[in-house]
């Protein structure tokens, strides 16, 4: 298992993204600077708790294949980390629609339940 942390400008922020490369499969997070971070800063951000939680970030990721045998003409991505930086938004994304899904059903079961409680009050006279 190797990891490689590679800084960037993505034309507005600059951008840490740590990739884990192990058994073909690449693993990869993503930490947004801002403005452009000096050697100072980018020390304390290696040693401090944020380098951490990017790391266990990383490590939590869906892995995706670095030498996948289909083509890439419609995703507009070039590198492996990029693609699991994309599977990793993707995958959130529908975990929290389906969570969205999940509170908006209990939430009108909920209202019907108290429609009904209400019908039934009116229904006796209270």
């Amino acid at each position: 298992m190797s990891g490689v942390f590679t800084l960037y400008h993505n034309g507005q922020f600059w951008v840490g993204v740590y990739e884990i490369h192990e058994d073909g499969l690449v693993r990869a997070a993503r930490h947004v600077f801002g403005a452009e971070p000096n050697n100072a800063e980018l020390a304390a951000f290696a040693a401090g708790r944020d380098f951490v939680r990017l790391a266990d970030e990383a490590r939590e990721a869906p892995p995706v294949p670095v030498d996948r045998k289909r083509s890439y003409e419609g995703e507009g991505i070039g590198t492996a980390a990029q693609r699991a930086l994309k599977h990793a938004v993707a995958e959130r994304a529908g975990e929290n629609k389906a969570a969205r899904k999940r509170r908006a059903a209990a939430e009108a079961t909920r209202r019907r339940a108290l429609a009904r409680a209400k019908a039934k009050r009116k229904h006796r006279g209270r």
